[in-house]
């Protein structure tokens, strides 16, 4: 596995890989990380290997997606313990480009996907996916791959990534390679993440009953019950298990993110985001389309 730093290389590198390609498959697959790799970062790229020949992972702090209160300076980082991850998963080349390689001094552009950037996380945290679409712009157009595979536990970050790359017209991946893999769990339903590192003992004992009281909630409005009383009961449930605060708990359109007062024939998403110690933890589950996951 080749660890690169800088953009001439990672040209060089993935030149030859396309060029070195005589499969049938996608030449390239791109998983896009912050590092601090899990069970879930790697079941992307299983996933990547099984759609193309070569598979490529970003890691990279990505600066402009923290807020001034935000753990940026204490998101963890563990480059030498995720590069050995990934090249035991067969990883063709790990792109963990520096700050200054992505953000040169003279850096003066930001991507926005208006609309879907102001609700649910974009309305806690303002900025927040204009950093989130300007650096995945900036991976997708660096490492130009067939597809792209991102975890569904972000639900609003895939939706922008999909409407960012119909929007703009992109080619490398086309929004319908912009690929969502489901959320990977721990055995007591707790979506994997990062951030669940920040978690006590009793704050990790507590976690896993948000997605509980989701997926009941889920439930009741499948079985008809009124929209607005069942996310109200699940706040309710989410602050009893002992978290802090709760941000949202919507039910919205899965596509346009458009909060939904009754349940329609298009699939839905029930999304949370609470605080409990010093995490903040999102999830989701799909509501209608036929099911509930």
């Amino acid at each position: 596995m080749q660890i690169l730093t800088a953009l001439e290389p990672l040209r060089t590198a993935l030149s030859a890989l396309k060029s070195g390609d005589n499969s049938d498959r996608p030449a390239l697959a791109l998983v896009p990380t912050m590092g601090a790799l899990h069970e879930g970062h790697l079941t992307l790229v299983r996933e990547a290997k099984r759609r193309a020949a070569s598979v490529v992972v970003s890691i990279f702090v990505n600066p402009r997606q923290f807020g001034p209160n935000e753990d940026l300076a204490t998101y963890p980082r563990q480059l030498e313990a995720d590069a050995a991850l990934l090249e035991a998963e067969g990883v063709a080349v790990l792109w963990a480009p520096t700050v200054e390689a992505m953000y040169p001094a003279s850096y003066a552009t930001t991507v926005q996907v208006g609309g879907l950037d102001t609700v649910l996380c974009g309305a806690a945290r303002p900025g927040h996916f204009d950093g989130v679409a300007t650096v995945v712009t900036k991976l997708l157009n660096q490492v130009q791959p067939d597809v792209a595979l991102f975890g569904e536990k972000d639900w609003q970050q895939l939706a922008i990534i999909r409407r960012m790359a119909r929007d703009l017209d992109m080619t490398h991946p086309r929004a319908d390679a912009i690929l969502g893999v489901p959320t990977v769990r721990e055995a007591d339903g707790l979506a994997m993440s990062s951030r669940n590192k920040y978690l006590t003992a009793a704050e990790r004992a507590a976690a896993p009953a948000m997605n509980r009281s989701m997926r009941e909630a889920a439930a009741q409005i499948v079985a008809g019950k009124r929209v607005a009383d069942t996310l109200a009961v699940l706040r309710e449930a989410v602050l009893a298990a002992g978290f802090d605060r709760v941000d949202y708990a919507d039910l919205r359109d899965a596509e346009t993110l458009q909060a939904l007062t009754e349940l329609g024939e298009r699939p839905a998403r029930l999304l949370v985001a609470a605080h409990l110690g010093k995490a903040r933890l999102i999830d989701n589950v799909a509501v209608g389309g036929g099911q509930t996951c």
